[in-house]
């Protein structure tokens, strides 16, 4: 494959690997480092090289993946994307998760097609030049008038694992083709602290540095996970046994919030010591916004608490992007906000009333399977009856669809056709151009779709703006031949796609706040840039709140099923948007 000499030929390639053990956060630090030098002006790119086999994380468990972080492009990816994107606040792509499965995808479909001409197809050269050439894609592609400074590539698992050894090579590879000028090697280990001793322990970090030394890798920096701030003699004894600068041993201990990681980073200087060895310009990291923004998540004084609703509870890197998006809605209405895991079948058995009594504000994940629907559609009735705020994401807005047609235009047997395909009112049903297509990619809608607001509704309101563009992963859609009558009911469709063919949001506008969507609008809020929905969720949910703390108790809390649906708390937030700064991400 031929590629530009002049293309990315200033680019500079960071990679970080790790040691010891996995879930050390490499993410984090990646994500972490690519803020500081974003905030000393550089264009930075942040990639994640994933070493298993599937092609993407679109059809893993989220027991065994976590989150599936979609792009707007419409990549299924690793979940550390979504850090990237928050971190360095710019939308990424396909071209920034590569996994094995895609790499030996593309080799396997050039040999059947005799692209290689009757070569021995190898690992080394084949595999490990189609992950270089990957490695550089980014800069590659990018325009001229926005040449990529740096691309700091995340490589997954632990140096000496199996699977990543291609990966760990082309690193090699790529150190000896571009230099040391052009190239910084960091590796995040792990420096345990041993209770019955009574000290840390170094032992670990030495042999995961002899394990990259031996495959052709010697870190340039090591970042070492601690319980707390690392002593001067464990620092130098590291350096000394590690065989790098005792400056270049930074210390990563424990912190509350992952946003505060960026600021022990630069104060040990590590941006500094990056754009010296990577010869970069010299300059000051701007993180004043981000300080302002870490502070107001460790000084929020009032508390408010959220219910979600779904069948993952059991695994929260399953909804990352979702207590990330708190976290930013939290800051910009100067509250903390507690998130309470409701396991969907439980609420069913035992009752709404006894999980969500002293909730705040409700929120219905995205999900695929019937398991746990029922449950979901009686917090819904809960939320929509209470006056409690309310916001459906995706598979949250099928369920306040198929609620509302239950229980406000009295259709008992209403359903979606994914759970009920028998049931005589399916609200919910498959496109019909996506019938009979098998392939489990192929029938979803996936990536970043336009939308027109309904003028006067709450969310356009929110967004401020006729238009906007959101982020899908489903199915299954609003069944149109439904739509008149949910509206003549008092269900609100105040969004849908440009042709007006797709349902995107619906809302009750005599609720305090009650609003589902069926795109994720949780995969664009960013630390300094909430999402405008979870800005107003919470909005509401503080009104409530605080209207719940007066002497006499506020509303009067319903059981599930009683006629009637509140609209006391928080009303004054309808006409409410976030400033220009929050505004849609």
């Amino acid at each position: 494959m031929t590629e530009s000499k002049s293309a990315g030929s200033n680019t500079r390639y960071i990679f970080v690997t790790g040691g010891v053990v996995s879930s050390l956060g490499k993410g984090i630090a990646t994500a972490s480092l690519g803020r500081l030098l974003k905030a000393r002006g550089l264009n930075v790119v942040l990639q994640k090289y994933d070493p298993y086999l599937n092609v993407d994380p679109g059809t893993m468990s989220p027991f065994q993946h976590g989150e599936v972080f979609v792009t707007d492009d419409g990549a299924e990816t690793d979940l550390d994307l979504g850090h990237y994107e928050r971190f360095i606040d710019r939308n990424l792509s396909s071209i920034h998760n590569v996994t094995t499965g895609q790499i030996y995808d593309t080799i396997l479909s050039r040999e059947r097609r005799g692209e290689y001409l009757g070569k021995t197809v190898q690992v080394i050269p084949h595999v490990t030049d189609e992950i270089k050439h990957r490695i550089k894609l980014p800069a590659l592609k990018a325009p001229a008038d926005e040449q990529v400074d740096v691309i700091i590539t995340e490589i997954g698992g632990t140096v000496g694992d199996i699977e990543s050894l291609p990966f760990v090579e082309s690193l090699r590879q790529l150190r000896l083709e571009l230099g040391p000028e052009r190239t910084l090697f960091v590796h995040l280990t792990l420096v345990p602290f041993i209770e019955t001793a009574g000290e840390l322990k170094t032992k670990p970090t030495q042999h995961s540095v002899r394990e990259a030394r031996s495959l052709g890798i010697q870190p340039d920096i090591l970042i070492c996970r601690c319980r707390g701030e690392l002593p001067v003699d464990v620092r130098r004894k590291i350096a000394l046994y590690c065989n790098v600068p005792e400056e270049m041993v930074i210390d990563a201990p424990d912190v509350a919030s992952i946003y505060e990681v960026p600021l022990r980073l630069v104060a040990q200087g590590m941006d500094d010591i990056v754009c010296k060895k990577l010869g970069l310009p010299e300059g000051k990291a701007e993180l004043a916004g981000w300080r302002a923004m870490v502070d107001g998540i460790y000084n929020a004084q009032e508390s408010v608490r959220i219910a979600v609703v779904g069948k993952y509870t059991g695994l929260k890197d399953s909804y990352k992007s979702i207590i990330e998006a708190f976290v930013h809605a939290g800051v910009s209405n100067g509250v903390r906000v507690e998130l309470e895991w409701v396991n969907a079948e439980s609420l069913m058995d035992d009752g709404p009333h006894a999980h969500l009594a002293k909730i705040d504000g409700i929120l219905v994940p995205g999900g695929f399977g019937e398991r746990g629907t029922e449950g979901k559609i009686a917090a819904v009735r809960y939320a929509r009856e209470n006056g409690v705020p309310y916001l459906g994401i995706c598979l949250g807005l099928q369920m306040a669809v198929i609620e509302y047609a239950r229980h406000g235009l009295g259709l008992p047997r209403a359903n979606s056709s994914e759970f009920a395909p028998e049931s005589p009112d399916p609200v919910i049903a498959l496109m019909s151009e996506q019938q009979g297509v098998e392939d489990l990619g192929g029938t979803m809608r996936l990536g970043a779709y336009p939308c027109k607001l309904k003028s006067g509704s709450l969310a356009e309101k929110y967004y401020g703006k006729p238009e906007i563009s959101e982020r899908h992963r489903h199915r299954y859609e609003v069944n149109n031949e439904y739509r008149d009558r949910l509206e003549a009911a008092g269900m609100r469709i105040s969004g849908t796609s440009p042709d007006d063919l797709l349902v995107e949001i619906v809302e009750l506008p005599e609720h305090p706040y009650f609003i589902a969507v069926q795109f994720h609008p949780e995969l664009k809020s960013r630390p300094e840039r909430v999402h405008p929905l979870f800005h107003g969720f919470i909005k509401a949910a503080t009104a409530r709140h605080r209207s719940n703390q007066r002497p006499d108790g506020g509303r009067k809390v319903q059981a599930a099923g009683q006629p009637g649906a509140g609209t006391a708390n928080g009303e004054a937030t309808q006409g409410d948007s976030p400033t220009a700064k929050q505004g849609e991400a």
